[in-house]
């Protein structure tokens, strides 16, 4: 996936990482990536999996909590190396059937989950003046669709944060990526549905891709991308194609987008 599929051999070795969402899908391919490629890397999930010794449980809300699992993997391995902000979920409906206790809930999760792994990760990344911190953002943070609007505007939050952070952290030898990718092949694509709208077919549909991206080669992916200091990882090249028309042509993705929503609409009542 991508021009560059590799990272250097050995790139990673003894390396310490923590993956926010290390449970499941893009965390849990990441966990094995990073540890086949042989890093230690630290399973942080609310669920985190049975019998993983470098598992711990972890709720990305508390940021007390989240400074805790920082400030314990610095104390057993001496270093954090890389903090991957990974955990995330997705809601997906009509706008106006949104509740705040749902607006809440996914700006708890995406963006302050995010902003509490960056607080507890980045001043111990300055004192070692090296590391890196990853965020998983999605195509939704570069780009605007209807009955994804709490999804997407979270997302493109965690975009904004990465790139101005970037731009911040090269001075102290830190850095800062976020993960683009349409539609991966994980548990979110079924989840999230508090409407007549179908999380699958919507994701895969609505970015134009015939199949899902599979997490263990975007983890792949990313671990190059990291290797090479890039900024984003879009993924698939649809995604990279429907990118680069929405910067030249916002208006056509617009209208798109507007013809879709209204596709999904109808299908929603025919499902009813």
């Amino acid at each position: 996936m991508g021009r560059r599929s590799r990272h250097p051999d050995g790139w990673y070795d003894g390396k310490v990482a923590i993956v926010t969402g290390g449970g499941s899908g893009i965390g849990a391919a990441l966990v094995r990536a990073l540890r086949a490629a042989g890093a230690i890397a630290v399973a942080a999930d609310l669920e985190p999996p049975p019998g993983d010794v470098d598992g711990v449980k972890l709720d990305v809300t508390d940021a007390a909590a989240v400074q805790t699992v920082v400030d314990e993997t610095v104390a057993e391995h001496g270093r954090l190396d890389l903090m991957v902000n990974n955990a995330g979920i997705s809601l997906i409906g009509e706008t106006q059937d949104l509740t705040l206790e749902q607006w809440d809930s996914i700006i708890d999760v995406n963006i302050r989950g995010v902003v509490h792994g960056v607080a507890a990760a980045y001043p111990q990344l300055i004192r070692q003046g090296s590391g890196h911190i990853v965020n998983t953002a999605s195509m939704g943070g570069l780009m605007a669709a209807g009955m994804l609007t709490s999804y997407v505007m979270t997302k493109h939050a965690v975009v904004g944060l990465s790139l101005a952070l970037r731009s911040e952290a090269a001075a102290h030898g830190i850095g800062v990526i976020a993960i683009c990718p349409a539609a991966v092949d994980t548990p979110i694509l079924d989840k999230g549905e508090f409407g007549k709208v179908r999380g699958r077919d919507y994701f895969l549909k609505g970015q134009g891709v015939r199949r899902p991206v599979d997490p263990d080669a975007l983890a792949q992916r990313v671990l190059a991308a990291v290797a090479a200091d890039e900024a984003l990882v879009i993924e698939p090249v649809q995604a990279r194609i429907a990118h680069r028309l929405q910067r030249f042509a916002p208006g056509f993705t617009q209208r798109a987008s507007v013809r879709f929503v209204a596709k999904q609409r109808r299908l929603a009542e025919q499902r009813s």
